[in-house]
């Protein structure tokens, strides 16, 4: 049942990143505040625990903050279906809860 929820899930975020880029280059558009704020809250509410806050986590757990901003593919895979000690969040967070997760660790967390 997982590969159907992820090939979904992916033609969901294909769409949502075409209509954010506008040229079909999703890496390219900036991210609208307000997606970043949402991932940041969703961040602190799902993924602070492991990756540390403000994505500054313990040694054990991937770095956020140096997450290549080239793969989001890899990291919306990750979230959705889990990869190594990290469980799969593709039952519990949208498709559009993942993308603007995407959008506050690829914008990164502004220096205070």
């Amino acid at each position: 049942m997982s590969a159907p929820l992820t090939r979904k899930t992916a033609a969901a975020l294909g769409v949502l990143w075409l209509a954010a880029a506008g040229n079909g280059r999703a890496q390219d558009a900036p991210f609208p505040a307000e997606q970043i704020r949402r991932g940041a809250a969703l961040y602190a509410k799902n993924c602070q625990a492991c990756h540390g806050v403000r994505m500054r986590g313990p040694e054990w757990a991937i770095d956020l903050t140096k997450f290549p901003k080239d793969e989001r593919e890899r990291f919306v895979d990750s979230v959705t279906n889990g990869k190594n000690a990290m469980p799969p969040w593709g039952d519990v967070l949208s498709p559009a809860d993942i993308a603007a997760l995407w959008s506050y660790v690829a914008a990164g967390e502004p220096e205070k």
